[in-house]
C-alpha cells in the first residue's frame, strides 16, 4: 500500500476561487475526508469512494440538506483528505478516526470505553478469567461487549459456581504456599498450589468457552457422560454434584432458549430513536440462545436516514467486537450494503449474511428488539431527570439562552390536541427545578373553540389557566408560599413554553395581556416562548429569528422532555374523552335511557358491544330496566 496523500489547507473560511481550487484539485480515489471549523476543530469525518465526487457534493445545492446536514455545511471553513487503496480501507480509517476525533456531527457510540469484555487467558497453563476494557491480540479469547458491569458480574459468578477457575492475577509459574478461600469454598480448583492437573483445569476453562459460545448441549453430554461413570464407580457424592450442575445449566439453558430464529451464531440489532439519541439493543445468538442482551447508545442521530444509522453502528460496534457471526439480523439495510459485507467478511475471516426479515419469527424478533431499544431509551431520561446536577446545569443554560434573569424554577408547558377539531383538549404540565411536578399538572377540555383551530384553543387554555392566578390574589413575589396552598394554580411561572411556533406564542401573550398578566411578562418576570417542533427553534416576543439551542446541550434535552411530556398528558386525555364520546353518542340516543339507567347498563354489561349483544330478558334484569326500556335498547342497538 502507497502512502497516504493528505492535503490541509488553512483554518479560515475559504473564499469562493479558493474553495472551487480546491475543489478541483481533488482526486477521484477512495479516502476519507475531514471538515473542520473555523477554530480548526474536526467536526466531521467521512468516506468516499470516489473523494472528489463525494465532497463536492457539500458545496452545490443545498436544496435536500436536512437541517442537521445544512448547520454543519454552515460551520465548514476547512477540509483534509487522506487517499487510501481501497473503500473498505476506507472505512476502517473512517472508524478509527471518529473515535479519535468524536466529531459534533458524526455518529457515534457514546464512551464506548466504557464497555467491559470478559477475558480468559487461554495461552496459559492455568487460564484465568477476568474483565476487561481492552481487547488485544495477546492469544486470549474474549467476550462482549457488556455494557453493564454487574450483568458481567453476574456471569462470571454464574460460570464459577457451575466450573470452578481462578479469578485470581497471582504469578502461576510460582507455587504458592497454600489455596486461598475460594479453594475451600468450591469456587476454584487451586491451581495456584498445583492441586488440580493442567489437563483437568484446561477442561473446565473449554467448557466456560463453549457455554459462553451457546454449545450448552455439548457441555450436557460431557457433564452426563461424568455423571454416570462416576455412578457406575459408586461414587455417587461425584455424581449428585455433577447432577446439580446439569439441572443448573439446563435451567439456564431454558431460560436463554428462544425459538424466533434458526439455531446458529447470530447477532440480532435493532433501534429506536428520539431526537439526537437511538437506543440500540444487540442480542448476542449462539446455538439457538441468547447468551447476551445488551444496550448502547448512539448520539448525533438527528435528521439521520436509518440506513445510515446502521451502517454506523456496525462499522463501531464490530471494529471492536472480538467476535463477527456469520449472520447479522438487521431491523434495516444498512447503506452500502456490499461494501458493509466484505469489511465483516474481513473480520470475521469469512461470509456474513445480512437478513432484514419482513415477516415471520425472525421480524417478530426485531420487532421485540426495537420496543426493547424505546424502553432502553425512556429509562435513559427518567435517570437523567433524576440527575440534580444535570437538571441544575441544564436550567443554567436555559436561563443565559433566553436572558431571563432568574433560574426558571418553576416552568409550564402546553399542548393542544385534536383530531380535526373534535374532542379538542389542551394539557399543562408543570417542571420544577428541572423536575416534574406532577400533582400540578392540568387539563382542559376545550369550550369556546369550534374545528381545529389551535390558535384559539391556546388562547382559551392560557386564559383560564392565568384567570384563575388572577382571582387566587396570586402575585410574581410570593408565588412560592401561595402556590402550594392554592393547589398549583395560584403559582406563577418563570417561563412559560408553548408547543408551536410564532403563531401560538402570539395566541399565549394575548391570553396573558386580557388577564392583566402582560406587565410580568415586560418585565421579564415571567418569560413565554414558542417552541417548533421540527427544528426545535425557540421564538421569543418581539425577535424575528429563533434561538437554537446546541444539539447536545442539556437545555435543549431538558425542553425537548418537557414538550414531550405536555404533548403526552393531552394525548392520554383526547383519547379518554373521544373514548367517553364514543359510549354517549349510542346509549344517549335511545329514548327512555336517561343517565342512571345507562350507568346501570354499562356497570352490568361493562361495554355497549355487551348491551348489544344481550338478549330482551338479560336487559330486564338490570335495576331500573323495564320492558319498554328494554325494547327501546334492542331498536336503537
Amino acid at each position: 500500500m502507497e502512502a497516504p496523500v493528505v492535503s490541509s489547507a488553512h483554518a479560515n473560511p475559504m473564499p469562493p476561487a479558493l474553495l472551487e481550487e480546491r475543489l478541483a484539485a481533488l482526486p477521484a480515489r477512495p479516502g476519507v475526508y475531514l471538515f473542520k471549523d473555523a477554530s480548526g476543530k474536526v467536526i466531521y469525518v467521512g468516506k468516499a469512494a470516489s473523494l472528489r465526487s463525494r465532497i463536492r457534493t457539500y458545496f452545490r445545492s443545498q436544496s435536500d440538506f436536512s437541517p442537521k446536514l445544512r448547520n454543519m455545511v454552515a460551520r465548514i471553513a476547512d477540509f483534509e483528505y487522506i487517499v487510501t487503496d481501497s473503500e473498505v480501507e476506507a472505512l476502517v480509517l473512517e472508524c478509527n478516526l471518529i473515535k479519535q476525533y468524536r466529531p459534533k456531527y458524526n455518529v457515534s457510540l457514546r464512551d464506548d470505553k466504557q464497555y467491559l469484555y470478559l477475558k480468559i487467558t487461554t495461552s496459559e497453563t492455568y487460564p484465568g478469567v477476568f474483565t476487561t476494557r481492552q481487547v488485544i491480540k495477546d492469544g486470549s479469547r474474549y467476550f462482549g461487549p457488556f455494557t453493564s458491569a454487574q450483568s458481567l458480574r453476574q456471569t462470571i459468578a454464574l460460570l464459577n459456581r457451575l466450573f470452578a477457575f481462578r479469578t485470581c492475577h497471582l504469578d502461576m509459574n510460582k507455587v504458592q504456599a497454600r489455596p486461598c478461600l475460594d479453594y475451600y469454598i468450591k469456587r476454584c480448583t487451586a491451581p495456584c498450589v498445583r492441586a488440580i492437573s493442567p489437563e483437568a483445569y484446561r477442561e473446565s476453562i473449554e467448557r466456560v468457552i463453549m457455554f459462553m459460545e451457546g454449545k450448552h448441549e455439548d457441555v450436557l453430554d460431557r457433564l452426563r457422560g461424568e455423571m454416570y461413570e462416576a455412578a457406575e464407580r459408586l461414587d455417587f457424592e461425584r455424581a449428585a454434584q455433577l447432577r446439580d450442575k446439569i439441572q443448573a445449566i439446563e435451567k439456564v439453558s431454558e431460560r436463554q432458549k428462544i425459538t424466533q430464529v434458526d439455531r446458529g451464531d447470530q447477532d440480532a440489532i435493532a433501534f429506536a430513536v428520539d431526537g439526537p439519541d437511538a437506543g440500540v439493543q444487540v442480542f448476542t445468538i449462539r446455538g439457538g440462545k441468547v447468551v447476551g442482551r445488551e444496550n448502547f447508545l448512539l448520539q448525533n442521530v438527528d435528521d439521520t436516514p436509518p440506513g445510515e444509522i446502521m451502517a454506523q453502528f456496525l462499522r463501531q460496534y464490530y471494529d471492536s467486537a472480538p467476535f463477527v457471526p456469520p449472520e447479522l439480523i438487521l431491523q434495516y439495510e444498512p447503506d452500502e450494503p456490499a461494501l458493509m459485507k466484505q469489511w465483516l467478511a474481513e473480520r470475521r475471516q469469512g461470509p456474513v449474511k445480512l437478513s432484514v426479515p419482513k415477516r415471520g419469527q425472525k421480524k417478530e424478533l426485531i420487532d421485540l428488539l426495537a420496543e426493547n431499544a424505546r424502553e432502553y431509551l425512556e429509562q435513559m431520561r427518567l435517570r437523567w431527570l433524576n440527575d440534580d446536577q444535570k437538571a441544575v446545569a441544564a436550567l443554567s443554560e436555559l436561563q443565559e439562552a433566553l436572558n431571563m434573569p432568574k433560574l426558571p424554577g418553576r416552568i409550564e408547558c402546553y399542548d393542544i390536541s385534536n383530531i380535526q377539531g373534535t374532542s379538542a383538549v389542551g394539557s399543562m404540565v408543570v417542571f420544577e427545578n428541572g423536575h416534574p411536578k406532577k400533582d400540578h399538572y392540568r387539563r382542559f377540555r376545550i369550550k369556546t373553540v369550534q374545528g381545529p383551530d389551535d390558535f384559539a384553543s391556546l388562547k382559551e387554555v392560557l386564559s383560564r389557566r392565568f384567570r384563575r392566578a388572577v382571582e387566587a390574589g396570586q402575585t410574581a413575589q410570593d408565588d412560592a408560599a401561595e402556590g402550594e396552598a392554592a393547589g398549583g394554580w395560584a403559582a406563577l411561572p418563570d417561563l412559560v413554553i408553548i408547543d408551536g411556533g410564532k403563531g401560538q406564542l402570539s395566541a399565549g401573550l394575548e391570553a396573558l395581556e386580557e388577564v392583566g398578566l402582560a406587565g410580568l411578562v415586560g418585565r421579564g418576570e415571567i418569560t413565554v416562548v414558542g417552541l417548533a417542533k421540527e427544528r426545535e427553534e425557540i421564538f421569543l416576543p418581539g425577535r424575528p429569528d429563533p434561538i437554537l439551542l446546541p444539539r447536545h446541550s442539556q437545555a435543549l434535552y431538558l425542553v425537548q422532555r418537557i414538550r414531550d411530556e405536555a404533548h403526552r398528558f393531552a394525548l392520554m386525555y383526547h383519547r379518554s374523552l373521544r373514548q367517553q364520546k364514543g359510549v354517549r353518542s349510542q346509549l344517549d340516543d335511545v329514548p327512555g335511557i336517561g343517565p342512571r339507567r345507562k350507568a346501570a347498563l354499562l356497570k352490568h354489561f361493562g361495554s355497549v358491544q355487551a348491551i348489544r349483544q344481550a338478549s330482551l330478558e338479560e336487559l330486564m334484569r338490570v335495576p331500573g330496566m323495564t320492558r319498554a326500556a328494554a325494547e327501546k335498547v334492542k331498536e336503537y342497538l
